[in-house]
């Protein structure tokens, strides 16, 4: 596992609320697949109220794909929707979920302004 994905969930979890998904509510379990082995990270959302697990239980919304491509999403390498429109990610259940949570990343490592660093990732 990623120090960046590691660093990306504690900073969430630390920080416990997060304004950009004031409006959102669920959980989202993120299966990250290296070979065999399966990693899990479940995300449970309450208005804006975030609290991180590693928990392989059922979610509103699962996505998987593979360490690397999520390490490339914490540190602003790669654009979320973009990989899923691609299909190196997998989704099931409410889409509109991962849309919300993908404000939660970085913007590009070349860009300015205030979507380039996320608090604990850079």
């Amino acid at each position: 596992m990623s120090d960046a994905t590691t660093r990306f969930f504690e900073d969430l979890d630390h920080r416990g609320y997060e304004p950009l998904l004031a409006k959102s509510s669920g959980a989202l379990r993120l299966d990250l697949h290296e070979g065999p082995r399966t990693t899990h990270w479940l995300l449970r959302i309450d208005r804006g109220n975030v609290t991180v697990s590693r928990e392989d239980l059922a979610a509103d919304t699962v996505v998987g794909t593979s360490p690397e491509l999520f390490e490339d999403l914490v540190t602003g390498r790669e654009n979320g929707l973009a990989a899923l429109l691609r299909g190196d990610m997998r989704v099931s259940g409410d889409a509109r979920l991962v849309v919300q949570v993908d404000r939660l990343f970085p913007g590009p490592p070349q860009a300015e302004g205030p979507r380039r660093y996320r608090k604990g990732v850079r």
